[in-house]
């Protein structure tokens, strides 16, 4: 694609996944609302972001500021972040994690494994990767594994991870998302908890309720990825609408809104979102969303 159109694919995936983010936030497993009601639902003048958008606007400065992926990089972001008391919400995995990474330990021993290791806290940061990794060549997957691993070493956590940027990267590449990407993540994802289910999706044909009670709606990684991932390809012609379906299903509101509202974002690019800009900009981080777009645009892919 050229600079422009990577430029606006960009700015809309970070976005697109603020914004979902944002209005996801206030029901993080809180009874369902009025399922399809399009945002907004009495928003405030100002929406805050949790540790889904902070946490990929830190992965966006370690990668502007190394000028390439670079984990060392993106870890220390974390850091700053964390020292800076710049991260709400944020899930055990991760604080363990960071919090061993601000005492001095390397990151690629910081983060948490094990059964319980298995959250979406990776993937909910990696969707600015989709523009530089390329999620079927081995070389690009390692450098993905290795930037799971600074929060999570858990192979279902780097699935969804996976599945996250294949996503994004096809949606920017102008990919037909309902038609294309189910089949493509079945084919490509590893043998997981994660790949099972959007196998199961695809061949049942799976509604998005259906799904949820099948698979739940918690923050475990397997659960919450392929919610998201099929929230994104109902052909939503804007994030808020997305988002009222989100609030429907209820759950992990939030990581599910981000990581679906990227997707989404990616698609549509920032040129057309403009149902949505005047809820972007009521964002807290709204203009640190739009730094970090343009630095990540200027970075040869």
């Amino acid at each position: 694609m050229d600079q422009k159109t990577r430029a606006d694919r960009i700015l809309g995936c970070l976005m697109g996944g603020a914004i979902g983010d944002a209005l996801g936030a206030a029901f993080e497993n809180q009874p369902t609302v009025s399922r399809g009601v399009p945002f907004p639902l009495g928003c405030e003048d100002s929406l805050y972001v949790t540790d889904d958008t902070q946490l990929t606007l830190a992965t966006c400065e370690g990668i502007a500021l190394a000028g390439r992926i670079d984990a060392e990089a993106i870890a220390q972001r974390f850091v700053v972040w964390f020292r800076e008391r710049r991260i709400s919400g944020i899930g055990a995995s991760t604080l363990k994690a960071i919090t061993e990474l601000a005492a001095g330990a390397h990151w690629a021993l910081a983060g948490a494994s094990g059964e319980r290791s298995a959250g979406n806290g990776a993937a909910m940061r990696v969707a600015p990767l989709a523009f530089f990794l390329d999620p079927t060549d081995d070389i690009d997957r390692r450098t993905l594994h290795d930037l799971c691993r600074i929060t999570h070493r858990n192979e279902e956590a780097y699935c969804g991870a996976l599945a996250i940027v294949t996503a994004v990267r096809m949606a920017a590449e102008g990919a037909v998302l309902q038609q294309e990407l189910l089949p493509r993540l079945v084919n490509l994802l590893p043998d997981s908890l994660t790949r099972d289910r959007l196998e199961s999706a695809l061949t049942e044909k799976l509604t998005l309720f259906q799904a949820a009670k099948k698979f739940g709606t918690s923050g475990h990684v397997a659960a919450s990825v392929p919610l998201a991932i099929l929230h994104a390809i109902e052909g939503h012609r804007d994030v808020a609408s997305l988002m009222g379906f989100v609030t429907g299903v209820g759950g992990d509101t939030d990581t599910i809104g981000s990581m679906a509202g990227q997707i989404l974002g990616a698609s549509l690019g920032a040129a057309k979102m403009k149902f949505d800009e005047s809820l972007f900009e009521q964002i807290d981080l709204a203009p640190e969303v739009k730094e970090a777009a343009r630095n990540l645009a200027a970075i040869p892919a």
